[in-house]
């Protein structure tokens, strides 16, 4: 059996992205509506900002994987041409949704949303949980439809017309 590079960055990036958006999925459907009924504010702020902190890291890790090797795939099948060709409009999804994730884990979250969350958060919990939990569904949602459009479109439905 040879060693297949194409094969292996293939299963990285589908294990990467289900531990990425499997993980924004449980914080969107699980973790949020749970903090949402706790009682005290600051012992929602507390809980929540353990459980995201440590999210953050396997996110981080996990965006971070899917890049490196859908970006491989991509050079590995010379495959930058599919951009231009509107059946492959899941490529264009896969990018942007790894793009806004990127941007949001490694240069907004850190730099300003920990910080807004955590003032807005004392001023009002409620809303601030509120935003932060329809935030989570937008991504998930798009997040959802993506894997979906490229699941199909890797196995060859593709919607030209």
């Amino acid at each position: 059996m040879d060693f297949d590079t194409l094969t292996l960055a293939r299963g990285l990036h589908v294990l990467s992205v289900v531990f990425w958006i499997g993980g924004v999925a449980m914080v969107t459907t699980v973790l949020l509506p749970a903090v949402r009924k706790m009682k005290q504010p600051d012992e929602r702020i507390m809980f929540f900002e353990t459980v995201e902190r440590r999210f953050a890291l396997q996110a981080r890790l996990t965006t971070l994987l899917t890049g490196l090797s859908g970006f491989y795939m991509l050079y590995k099948m010379d495959g930058w041409s599919l951009f231009s060709t509107p059946g492959y409009w899941w490529l264009h999804a896969m990018t942007g949704v790894w793009a806004v994730f990127t941007l949001i884990l490694f240069v907004l979250e850190p730099l300003v949303l920990h910080k807004l969350f955590h003032t807005q958060a004392q001023k009002n919990p409620d809303r601030t949980f509120r935003i932060i939990q329809i935030m989570h569904w937008v991504l998930l949602t798009v997040s959802v439809i993506t894997i979906a459009g490229a699941v199909l479109g890797a196995h060859g439905l593709l919607f030209t017309d």
